[in-house]
């Protein structure tokens, strides 16, 4: 039995007053794409009735078999917490299918869904404990990024024998940007359960708690989401 029935998710977004869903999907390079709506549309969308063009996404469909549908997981649902209140933004994670309603085989998570039923059928579940790394570097005076980062905090500094284990400010000066990014995640449902600066300047390390495979890899998809729009926040990309 799932979280969310479409009746719930109908229910919230009048209620969150919610104007766009983003319908999202990975294509085969692990970056995530989506199909933006109103939400006027959400009830044609949970019937899994919006088609986009696979022939646009690198490694998808030929044009001439472009058509490809998103069925939502009702289950991602989650509204973004960084977007105006008013007017509310949304998204569905979605399996890719194609027209004549079978999954479309260069969806990467229809790809591991399908590797995770073998494994359950040899009696295996997979969870994954994701160690989520990135780094912040500076933007210019026009907001594009930079290979500055002005910082030089560490997890641990062997070169110079100096022992500056799990930095933080002055040092760090990516910590004010980081803790918004944790407060936004566990807003979304997230349980952390470290956040630190890692070992080169500029570089970080959120944690959140192991699961199931495929819930993990939704998770580091929204997790990448997260964090790019909280770093331009704080002028940092």
């Amino acid at each position: 039995m799932g979280k969310y029935t479409k009746a719930d998710i109908l229910r919230m977004v009048k209620e969150d007053d919610v104007e766009f869903i983003r319908l999202q999907f990975t294509d085969i390079f692990g970056d995530l794409k989506n199909v933006a709506i109103t939400s006027s549309q959400i009830e044609k969308a949970l019937d899994n009735k919006i088609m986009f063009d696979g022939s646009s996404i690198e490694g998808f469909a030929r044009i001439e078999e472009s058509d490809m549908y998103l069925y939502p997981d009702y289950d991602t649902y989650e509204t973004f917490p960084w977007r105006p209140q008013q007017g509310k933004v949304a998204r569905l994670i979605c399996d890719v299918y194609k027209p004549d309603g079978t999954p479309f085989e260069g969806d990467p998570r229809y790809v591991l869904k399908k590797a995770l039923k073998e494994a359950a059928d040899m009696g295996y579940m997979m969870n994954v404990g994701p160690e989520c790394e990135f780094f912040l570097f500076q933007t210019d005076e026009n907001g594009l990024p930079t290979t500055n980062t002005y910082e030089r905090a560490s997890y641990f500094d062997l070169g110079s024998g100096a022992k500056n284990y799990f930095d933080l400010g002055p040092l760090d000066f990516g910590e004010n940007a980081r803790r918004d990014m944790v407060l936004t995640l566990e807003q979304m449902g997230f349980e952390i359960e470290a956040s630190h600066h890692e070992v080169a300047p500029a570089q970080h390390e959120i944690d959140f708690k192991y699961g199931e495979a495929l819930k993990t890899a939704d998770s580091i998809e929204t997790f990448k989401l997260v964090v790019k729009p909280i770093a331009k926040k704080h002028g940092l990309c």
